[in-house]
């Protein structure tokens, strides 16, 4: 019996060794497997291990910044948020604080002020059957400072999701250049505009993460080596805008559009010596941070036009150069019959009779301008002349999108025109770099807007813009002779541009007003229907700036001139900067004189139609106003070659039907010179000025009508006469 049992016992003994022996077998093998193999059941390994027992944290780097010429951020990545209420009571479950919103009139009234929302609409929103809810457009990428705000209310269920975003501390501000970002798929922020476009792959930036094991619990485990992968931020643009000057120019041009509503406008302001562009804008703009644009083209390098008589310094330029200039030369103004067809007026068709060349560049004869081409430099000695100023190609300056204009060059008349900027197109950016020839001693830059390019985490310099010179165009006498002429068009009693004189500056430049096509080809009539533009240089004996500007078809008055809204802003900008840039003022009685009180001459405008009369008056300073209906002028108040000073108002009878002004506030002499121009038998009671007239005002006009105006002292000067008869009787 016992030998049986110990038989069945060696028996089970042997069956569990071969059962042991048999598992541990398949273990080691399985192990074995494990570790050979890379996928299980269709998994793998490595990736189930990685998914549970190792952890990694992004690094977030951030995208480069665009800072002006002295650092300061034009364009930076800030956190911002997005501000969402918790509705759900469950939220706040076994939590000794309140984590939803429970009074929801209260929150709304707080939230509204700070986001800028109507209290109903918020309280519309927190009344939606929703565990959480973003409070709408006013709630999303708000500022560091409103997140503290609403914090401070200590409001329950209100909570906040961080994100990055693009900010441009100043709006409105160099915005075509700068451009915009917007945010893709990814969450990553990509320039979509301008230079933050661009310059995409140098802004760009690039996380990093770090990697570290954990435990089952998902605990770190505190000896295993982590691994990091540092971030690499965007590279820092500098560029040589000045914000101080930059804002000049966005205040004068806000101020501009605001009170003229022009179609556009463009101005640059450079440094001639350098090429560096100090400052540049366009009318329409926008404001970055919320992407108002109406206009996608940065104007003043992208869009070509026909610039009109500014592009004459060239001309006069070139022909300075070739020896071929007389300013003392005379020859008779007024038209040109150009060889091999067409002619060529001047804006007073009647002419000046026969005046000098200087004269003809001050008064910006069209025929002076078209007999130095085709009389005395040559159509083709001319046209290599424009292409050494850069006007047949792009300047290469470090913006998207430039232009090279259009050169129309066929025909003899487009030849003649091309030199007085009619026919071909040329953009403004062409125009500074051709004018820094003339500002710089005949050196012309090339024009730039990037300084450097800088590795935010190194701070070394990836890439360096330097001072490139584009040409020599015309020599150093050239260009200080064309100076000194270009004075006399600010300075001169017969110069078109008394309007850019700047007090305590002296300033060289040449005005232009230009002809502006429609959709049809052909081109537009009637008051301020034309490109008004200034290409100014000051101080004009050695310049430290270049400031031209442009203004496309502004909303004038009958008594309001082109070159206002121009000079505003030429005026305004460049006398800003240059006492910021602390350019001592010259002790110049004459310039100081000429600003306060400046003398014009009245021309002959009988006999010419009503649209160019108006242009020739308004380029000369006067504020012309048509009487009639009609489009001829037959008559004038002040007759021709009387000295008056600027913004004086001259009347024009014409060829049709005129109406009766309100000559309410006209002086004795302003009454009678419209009496002589209408032969009218009048009548006049009183002294000062005229306070009431017998006839009504828009009441036609004829000749031999009776006018009785009565005049009387304005109320101050009543008073002041009163106080003066009180005194010597005391």
């Amino acid at each position: 019996m016992s030998k049986k049992k110990n038989k069945y016992t060696n028996l089970g003994i042997r069956w569990f060794f071969l059962v042991t022996l048999a598992f541990f077998i398949s273990l080691i093998v399985r192990i074995s497997y494990l570790q050979l193999a890379d996928t299980v059941e269709g998994r793998n390994l490595k990736a189930f291990a990685d998914e549970n027992y190792n952890t990694s944290q992004k690094i977030p780097a951030k995208r480069g910044t665009i800072y002006d010429a002295n650092g300061v951020p034009l364009a930076e990545e800030v956190t911002s948020y997005t501000v969402s209420a918790v509705l759900d009571p469950s939220a706040s479950k076994n939590s000794k604080i309140k984590r939803h919103v429970v009074d929801k009139e209260k929150t709304a009234k707080q939230l509204s002020v700070i986001l800028d929302v109507d209290e109903s609409e918020l309280l519309s929103m927190l009344g939606k059957p929703k565990y959480q809810v973003e409070l709408g457009p006013g709630g999303r990428n708000i500022s560091q400072s409103k997140k503290e705000k609403i914090e401070k209310l200590q409001l329950p269920g209100i909570v906040f999701t961080p994100s990055q975003k693009r900010y441009y501390p100043n709006g409105v501000f160099a915005s075509h250049t700068l451009g915009y970002t917007a945010t893709n798929d990814n969450g990553d922020l990509v320039g979509e505009m301008g230079l933050e476009k661009s310059l995409n792959d140098e802004l760009n930036e690039e996380d990093g993460k770090k990697s570290f094991l954990r435990d089952r619990k998902g605990n770190i485990l505190p000896y295993e080596n982590e691994k990091v992968d540092p971030p690499h931020n965007g590279n820092d643009i500098y560029l040589t805008i000045d914000t101080k000057i930059q804002s000049l120019l966005e205040d004068a041009m806000t101020r501009v559009d605001k009170e003229y509503e022009p179609e556009k406008i463009m101005a640059i302001v450079s440094d001639p010596k350098t090429g560096k562009i100090v400052a540049m804008g366009n009318r329409p703009s926008f404001d970055p941070n919320i992407n108002d644009i109406t206009n996608y083209t940065n104007d003043p390098v992208s869009y070509a036009f026909e610039a009109g008589s500014t592009m004459k310094i060239f001309t006069l330029g070139a022909s300075m150069n070739e020896g071929v200039y007389n300013g003392h030369e005379y020859f008779q103004s007024g038209r040109y019959k150009v060889p091999g067809g067409g002619t060529v007026h001047d804006v007073n068709r009647n002419g000046w009779g026969s005046i000098t060349f200087d004269e003809g560049i001050q008064r910006s004869s069209n025929v002076g301008i078209s007999i130095l081409l085709n009389e005395k430099l040559g159509p083709e000695r001319f046209l290599q002349y424009y292409k050494n100023y850069g006007f047949t190609q792009k300047t290469g300056i470090n913006l998207p999108g430039e232009s090279s204009g259009r050169l129309v060059y066929k025909y003899p008349l487009e030849k003649t025109t091309t030199a007085f900027g009619q026919g071909s197109t040329v953009t403004a950016i062409q125009i500074i770099q051709a004018a820094s020839a003339i500002a710089n001693n005949g050196r012309m830059m090339k024009p730039y807007i990037i300084d450097k390019i800088v590795d935010h985490d190194t701070s070394k310099t990836v890439k360096d813009y330097d001072s490139e010179v584009a040409g020599n165009p015309i020599t150093a006498e050239t260009a200080k002779n064309e100076r000194k002429l270009l004075e006399t068009v600010v300075t001169s009693p017969n110069g078109t541009g008394h309007n850019y004189a700047i007090k305590g500056y002296t300033v060289a430049g040449k005005t232009g007003t230009a002809q502006v096509v429609d959709e049809h080809g052909k081109y537009i009539k009637g008051h301020g229907e034309n490109l008004f533009s200034f290409i100014g240089m000051a101080p004009a004996n050695d310049p430290e700036l270049v400031v031209y500007v442009a203004v496309l078809r502004p909303k004038l008055k009958e008594t309001e001139l082109g070159s206002d809204p121009v000079s505003e802003i030429f005026r305004s900008v460049t006398k800003g900067a240059l006492e910021y840039m602390k350019v001592e003022p010259a002790e110049n009685a004459d310039i100081n004189e000429l600003v306060d009180k400046d003398s014009i001459e009245i021309p002959d405008l009988e006999g010419l139609s009503v649209n160019e009369a108006k242009s020739l008056a308004t380029s000369l300073g006067l504020k012309p106003i048509s009487l009639g209906s009609g489009d001829e002028v037959i008559g004038q108040t002040i007759t021709s070659k009387t000295q008056v000073v600027r913004g004086t108002k001259i009347y024009l009878r014409t060829n049709g039907k005129n109406k009766m002004p309100s000559v309410i506030g006209w002086s004795k002499v302003d009454v009678n010179r419209l009496s002589e121009l209408f032969n009218l038998k009048l009548t006049i009671k009183g002294s000062g000025y005229i306070t009431s007239q017998s006839i009504k005002k828009n009441a036609e006009l004829r000749d031999r009508d009776f006018l009785s105006v009565e005049l009387n002292k304005p109320q101050e000067k009543v008073e002041k006469d009163k106080q003066v008869k009180v005194e010597i009787q005391e």
